[in-house]
């Protein structure tokens, strides 16, 4: 009995959505304790961590030739096997405050079709960070649990999650997933092609987060009215000198076509393997976007357009695949089945 009691006091559950771009950990007692980038500046030399998170992120673009600045994860999955493992043992810490006797008990989400070698390496780099038990969950289906859908019911649920690395199509009935489809266009893709038209359209090279700024500001998938014009700054590729360019609205939504048609076909391609009975039902009720992407602006509009559906947006889309996979690990008796090995 106490030594039951001592493991319960020093196990903790923690829900972890491990992402390209960010990564954000919930705890039972504190809610949701870890939002960062998900990005580790080393000692090149070394290789000795000297920032994880947002501070790390600020090192990108900006760093000498003995640090380097790592993003670990790559199109939803690892990258870098122990970078990883040393980021997420640096946010589970913090998650727990720094209690270095505890052993948490971890729920994390996966993107939907990785391989078995992608999935042994997110549940290794957990166990090494700290993790005693680790439980996964496919985003889709966490996105689909955050957000309030009946996903138990005999019913048609579509959702589309737009990380970092991937954006990812599921139709959720009966607790399971009945048809998937996912794409490596996301986020990340969607500042690269800022980036490219600066180049091809000014001769400026500008650096990953001025395009993430870019693309936040006044990226869109529709003619936004009233769009303000940007002043960006880069370094012309002529001359080699900085250099300032005002940039409009429908730069970037030119430059963001190719992504935002990528996104559109992978939703097409999921409603063409929908058996028709789910067809209809998402037909009545629509689909959820959820994930970071999702946020670009008229995304919805031009989706919805485009497949007739009723599309809406989470209410808080950058969080939804983490309350999912909290929800689903504070009430595993209602929730078991979603849980995959």
């Amino acid at each position: 009995m106490f030594l039951r009691r001592l493991f319960r006091f020093l196990s903790k559950d923690i829900a972890m959505d491990l992402g390209t771009a960010n990564t954000l950990l919930y705890t039972r007692a504190h809610g949701i304790v870890v939002n960062e980038p998900s990005v580790v500046a080393l000692d090149a030399n070394t290789g000795k961590i000297l920032a994880v998170g947002a501070a790390a992120k600020e090192y990108i673009g900006r760093t000498p030739r003995s640090i380097r600045a790592v993003r670990p994860m790559k199109d939803g999955v690892i990258a870098d096997f122990d970078v990883t493992r040393a980021m997420i043992s640096y946010f589970v810490q913090k998650a727990i405050s720094g209690l270095r006797l505890v052993r948490p008990s971890m729920a994390i989400c996966i993107p939907t079709g990785i391989t078995q070698v992608e999935k042994r390496a997110v549940i290794d780099s957990a166990m090494l960070a700290g993790a005693v038990d680790i439980s996964m969950i496919e985003e889709p289906m966490a996105a689909a649990i955050g957000a309030d859908l009946p996903i138990h019911e005999p019913l048609g649920n579509l959702v589309l999650d737009i990380g970092g690395g991937t954006s990812e199509v599921a139709v959720i009935t009966l607790s399971g997933v009945a048809n998937s489809q996912s794409v490596r266009v996301a986020g990340d893709t969607m500042n690269l092609a800022v980036q490219r038209f600066m180049r091809d359209a000014f001769r400026m090279e500008v650096g990953d987060n001025t395009a993430e700024n870019v693309k936040k500001i006044i990226g869109a998938a529709v003619p936004m009215p009233n769009a303000p014009i940007l002043e960006v700054s880069g370094k012309d590729m002529v001359r080699g000198c900085p250099r300032v360019v005002k940039v409009t609205e429908a730069h970037i939504r030119e430059a963001l076509r190719e992504p935002v048609q990528a996104i559109l076909e992978v939703v097409l391609r999921a409603l063409e393997k929908t058996p028709p009975e789910l067809a209809a039902d998402i037909y009545r009720n629509g689909m959820l976007m959820a994930g970071g992407g999702s946020l670009l602006k008229g995304l919805d509009q031009y989706i919805s357009r485009e497949t007739r559906l009723k599309v809406f947006v989470d209410k808080d889309p950058l969080t939804t695949v983490l309350r999912g996979t909290a929800r689903a690990m504070l009430d595993r008796e209602t929730y078991r089945s979603v849980f995959i090995n």
